[in-house]
């Protein structure tokens, strides 16, 4: 799978997940550190990426367009914020969503629970 981590969560989960085998690059790594969410979400667009952020608003956004893609990943009410924790809760979670990531879909994961809107968002 291939991932953009947004940078509003660490360099060290986007290295994780390449460390796990994933096509993975952080916003600064693409020259994206200070670009807007709409140019994030252009930019995962056309090149494959699946968001992974902690920023609800692309979730707005994707409902306002109507778009079908790109899927995102939203990490959310987790107690413990560090990279390490954040990581492996979102590898603990992907063979389960990976097929919904796959068709368009906004994943939000919580410490207890998994939640899954498919796209478009109506």
């Amino acid at each position: 799978m291939k991932f953009l981590v947004d940078e509003n969560l660490s360099p060290l989960v986007a290295t994780g997940l390449r460390d796990a085998g994933h096509d993975s690059v952080h916003a600064r790594d693409v020259d994206l550190r200070t670009a807007g969410d709409t140019a994030v979400l252009e930019f995962a667009r056309e090149n494959g990426y699946i968001v992974v952020s902690a920023d609800t608003d692309f979730g707005t956004l994707l409902a306002a367009t109507g778009s079908s893609a790109p899927s995102v990943v939203l990490i959310r009410r987790t107690v413990d914020r560090r990279a390490g924790r954040l990581l492996a809760l979102l590898l603990e979670n992907l063979d389960q969503v990976e097929q919904v990531l796959d068709e368009g879909a906004v994943v939000v994961l919580e410490d207890a629970r998994v939640r899954v809107r498919r796209l478009p968002l109506l």
